[in-house]
């Protein structure tokens, strides 16, 4: 009910003046449930697959996410999905937990939408991104 009273915010938003993607991103993220930082070591121990898809400049100047794959975001469907030859071997199952990180958790709720549709229902995101995790880190440690 809360995912759909996002939708029809956005929907509201996009009439009055807002951008269509803001209304595409609420789509997409009705469909999701998302990962929140402090949750992203618990999902990984259950043997969520952690799929960082943020750009090589981006990981270089902020780090990797430990225990994370990386695939980039323009191959991303074909790499996971299972019916694909160009599949990553880790990607054979259709029911595993799929977290997408990007760096804010934009293009991510995106990408989990479109690989719900190739069947991976488990797939989601990590709410606000790789950002959103590194200070949870961070707060944790001080």
């Amino acid at each position: 009910m809360e995912q759909q009273a996002e939708v029809s915010a956005a929907a509201a938003e996009a009439d009055d003046g807002w951008a269509a993607i803001d209304l595409l991103l609420a789509e997409s993220r009705a469909g999701l449930e998302r990962v929140q930082p402090e949750d992203l070591d618990r999902e990984m121990s259950a043997g969520a697959l952690v799929v960082d898809t943020r750009p090589v400049d981006q990981r270089r100047r902020d780090g990797a996410l430990p225990g994370a794959i990386v695939v980039d975001r323009n191959v991303l469907e074909w790499r996971l999905d299972p019916t694909s030859p160009w599949r990553l071997p880790v990607a054979d199952d259709p029911g595993r937990r799929i977290v997408i990180v990007c760096n804010e958790g934009y293009s991510s709720s995106l990408a989990a939408h479109t690989l719900q549709r190739l069947g991976l229902s488990r797939a989601t995101d990590l709410v606000g991104g790789f950002q959103a995790w590194a200070a949870h880190r961070r707060q944790v440690r001080d």
